[in-house]
């Protein structure tokens, strides 16, 4: 929602200011126009009050969007006022931050920050704070290996570059104007999420689909288990290659690529059986059955890797289809009790052939359905993307 800026008072010409003309900004400390606040609260005291725990705030986002209670933490927390910034002082590389619209308490390992109002507006002070220029300096000043933490005696010291008030109201109208857009996609983005997990629920009821073996719709070819040690070996990996989709790549509906695995083209070619299609749906062999790994546009070519079982459906429009028809909670129970072994639980190919499906009878109708719930989450994921990217550029001109 965008700030109530009405309680102040503008200077007469304040519209014919140019955004970024730099005449009169100040170079201050933090501590100068903002302050620490120490209130310490004890949750035994604070049964009932909204808790903020660094678990709760969004990286990147000012608004909290979730909270526990009083009563479910233990150990002294620090206590905030509506209006007032909690930020994680904790890993800073998390970039997490939010104005709190209420007044309650919150993790140690947070800071509460307020603003002091002759100095910067309250209104002002968070997008400061979102900046690259604020985040790459609380990271570079943090402390500790495992856990890098802020301290305030040094984060105050830290100097930043002001505008004069009047300045900084016009330019906290238009960040917050921003972000009212960004919180409507977001909202949007949830409410698309909830009617595509209706949608779904539709589709796949059993009164509007058939119970069919997983074998018989994608055939023996269709499953195929990833290339096994002696086919590929720790020391064949490269820098930069083909990746090599693991169990541990797997998330969602993506394919993780943060620690992927990579082969030579020419390695690749020799397992050119296990090179994924557009479309493939992807296993675990072992561990957390309930995880599904989709294969996008521009991921064809990859090679499915050891403890990975790939399906194939041979009509290509419709393999989005069955991995909807494989992400319902009925086939990873079924994998679980029907997995082998106690300390690990293992599937193979002929456990995952023998997978019941909920296959929509109309099949056409439900496609036609979920494309366009797809398409619409995508758009909106595209229109929130960009209102994120306004934000920060907005942020970093700025500052």
């Amino acid at each position: 929602m965008v700030k109530d800026l009405k309680h102040l008072k503008p200077s007469p010409a304040w519209a014919t200011l140019p955004l970024f003309d730099r005449t009169g900004w100040k170079r201050m400390a933090f501590g100068e126009f903002a302050e620490s606040i120490g209130d310490r609260a004890e949750p035994k005291d604070a049964q009932e009050e909204i808790y903020v725990g660094l678990e709760h705030l969004d990286p990147q986002c000012l608004h909290i969007r979730r909270w526990g209670k009083g009563s479910d933490v233990t150990g002294t927390k620090l206590r905030f006022r509506k209006g007032d910034i909690i930020f994680g002082k904790r890993r800073a590389y998390q970039r997490k931050l939010a104005v709190a619209e209420f007044d309650g308490i919150c993790s140690a390992h947070a800071m509460v920050i307020r603003a002091r109002p002759e100095k910067v507006l309250p209104e002002f002070l968070p997008f400061l704070m979102m900046s690259d220029r604020f985040m790459n300096r609380a990271v570079e000043i943090s402390v500790g290996s495992l856990s890098p933490t802020i301290n305030w005696t040094t984060l105050k010291l830290e100097t930043f570059d002001l505008p004069p008030l009047d300045q900084q109201r016009r330019l906290a109208e238009i960040l917050w104007a921003v972000d009212e857009v960004r919180v409507g996609h977001n909202s949007a983005f949830t409410h698309a999420q909830s009617y595509k997990g209706t949608l779904l629920e539709w589709c796949f009821s059993a009164e509007r689909s058939v119970k069919i073996r997983l074998g018989d719709l994608c055939g023996n070819k269709g499953i195929r288990i990833g290339p096994f040690g002696s086919q590929l070996h720790a020391h064949e990996y490269v820098d930069d290659g083909i990746p090599v989709v693991m169990p541990a790549n797997l998330d969602t509906d993506q394919i993780v690529l943060d620690e992927v695995k990579r082969i030579t083209s020419e390695k690749a070619d020799e397992l050119g059986v296990h090179k994924l299609e557009e479309g493939d749906v992807l296993l675990p062999r072992r561990g957390n059955l309930k995880k599904l790994g989709f294969v996008h546009q521009g991921q064809g070519g990859w090679i499915c890797g050891t403890g990975t079982i790939r399906i194939r459906y041979d009509v290509a429009a419709r393999r989005r289809l069955l991995f909807y028809a494989l992400s319902r909670p009925s086939v990873s129970a079924w994998l679980e009790r029907n997995a082998v072994g106690t300390t690990m639980p293992n599937i193979n190919s002929t456990i995952v052939g023998n997978i019941e499906i909920y296959w929509p009878e109309d099949v056409e109708e439900a496609q036609r359905r979920i494309v366009m719930a797809d398409d619409a989450l995508t758009a909106i994921q595209d229109q929130l993307a960009k209102s994120d990217q306004l934000l920060a550029a907005l942020c970093n001109s700025t500052f």
